[in-house]
C-alpha cells in the first residue's frame, strides 16, 4: 500500500479558508442537565473524591447547589458513592467506587516517607482546593500560582516552593518522624534537578529567614545541596 507523504499533500482551492465544527444533521442538541454531568463526571475522574470546596474551587456554573442534584442522581443510580472518606472534608464527599478502593490501600504508611513533588495548581494538590492551607503565624502564605510547586510527604503538604524557586515554605511538625519528613523533603527538591530536568535550582530563604538557620539546612545540604553566598544551590552534575 503506497502512502502519500504529508509533504506532497495539497488542498483544493474551493476547500481552503475558515472551518468549524457543526452538529451531525440529526442530532439532538446537549441538554444544559448533560453538560453539567459531563462536568461534574470529569472534576470526579480529576480529584478522586468531589466535595463542596472542590466545586467552589473550580468555578462550576451555579456551585455546589448546581452539582449536587446531579451528584445525587449518579449515586441512586449507583454509578458514585457517597460517604465519609477524608477527614475534614465535610459530610458531603462523593467519588467514583474506584476511587475509593484506592484510597482504602493508601491508608497504611510505609517504613520510609513518600515525597512527590507538585505544580501547585495540579488537581492532585488538594491544598489550596478541597483542604484550607495549613495555618502560618505571619509572612509569605502558600498560594495555587503557575510556578510554584508543592512537596506532600505520605500525603500532607511538607514545602511550598514559590515561583522564582528561591522562598521556601516549611510545614513540618517537630514531631518525632520530623527529620525524617525534612530529609524526604530536601531530598524531593534536589530530584529536581536533572539532565532531564531543570539545570539548577536556588533556594534563598526558608520560612522567611536565612537557609542556614533553618532546620532542614543539613538535609538539604546533605541531598546535593551547596551553600552559596545567597543561599543554596543545587546544580547539575558535569559529566
Amino acid at each position: 500500500m503506497h502512502v502519500r507523504s504529508l509533504d506532497r499533500f495539497t488542498v483544493r482551492d474551493d476547500v481552503a479558508g475558515r472551518w468549524s465544527l457543526t452538529e451531525a444533521a440529526g442530532d439532538a442538541p446537549i441538554t444544559p442537565t448533560e453538560r453539567a454531568t459531563a462536568q461534574i463526571r470529569q472534576l470526579l475522574e480529576r480529584h478522586g473524591v468531589l466535595t463542596r470546596e472542590v466545586v467552589r474551587s473550580e468555578g462550576m456554573g451555579g456551585g455546589f447547589a448546581a452539582a449536587y442534584g446531579i451528584l445525587k442522581a449518579m449515586e441512586d443510580a449507583g454509578r458514585i458513592r457517597r460517604g465519609y472518606f477524608v477527614a475534614g472534608l465535610g459530610a458531603a464527599q462523593f467519588a467514583l467506587p474506584g476511587a475509593v478502593d484506592r484510597l482504602r490501600s493508601a491508608r497504611e504508611r510505609t517504613e520510609e516517607p513518600h515525597a512527590v513533588v507538585l505544580a501547585a495548581t495540579d488537581p492532585a494538590n488538594a491544598y489550596g482546593a478541597a483542604l484550607s492551607w495549613p495555618e502560618r503565624a505571619e509572612g509569605r502564605k502558600p498560594m495555587r500560582t503557575a510556578g510554584a510547586l508543592v512537596v506532600l510527604v505520605d500525603g500532607r503538604l511538607a514545602g511550598w516552593l514559590g515561583r522564582g524557586e528561591e522562598q521556601l515554605l516549611t510545614f513540618v511538625a517537630e514531631e518525632a518522624d520530623a527529620e525524617p519528613t525534612r530529609t524526604a523533603l530536601a531530598a524531593a527538591l534536589a530530584g529536581e534537578v536533572g539532565p532531564d530536568r531543570r539545570t539548577t535550582l536556588f533556594i534563598q530563604s526558608v520560612d522567611g529567614g536565612p537557609v542556614d538557620e533553618s532546620p532542614i539546612s543539613d538535609a538539604l545540604r546533605e541531598a546535593g545541596f551547596a551553600r552559596t553566598p545567597r543561599g543554596y544551590l543545587r546544580r547539575v552534575a558535569r559529566a
